[in-house]
């Protein structure tokens, strides 16, 4: 399993966002924020392997993106943000992180899940 881990939940429906882009980057001192993968949300509105498994996560900030307003878009209803911006911290190398996501047209939660 990635080190760092999210699912997308849709509010709205009461169901897995599946189909959400995710990009996942890492803030390096010498040149600011750096990609390390972008995947989407499977059937079940999550994304396992964001980093490969047995990859060493380093402590630092890492910034995940979910492209949310493609996801509306391709269910043809509105919605007010067109992306998620989430930055956290590691704070220790060695542990898994799961950010999820819970979703709606105009609003949007996040919490460290286990």
């Amino acid at each position: 399993m990635s080190a760092i881990t999210t699912h997308v939940l849709d509010l709205s429906i009461g169901r897995p966002a599946s189909g959400v882009p995710v990009r996942l980057e890492v803030l390096q001192s010498d040149s600011g924020w750096v990609s390390l993968a972008e995947k989407a949300t499977d059937d079940d509105g999550r994304v396992r392997d964001l980093l490969d498994a047995g990859a060493r996560l380093d402590a630092a900030t890492y910034r995940l993106t979910f492209l949310t307003g493609n996801y509306f878009q391709n269910q043809d209803k509105a919605s007010f943000y067109p992306e998620v911006t989430v930055v956290f911290r590691v704070p220790e190398p060695g542990g898994h992180y799961h950010v999820p996501l819970l979703l709606s047209p105009f609003g949007y939660s996040t919490y460290r899940g286990s």
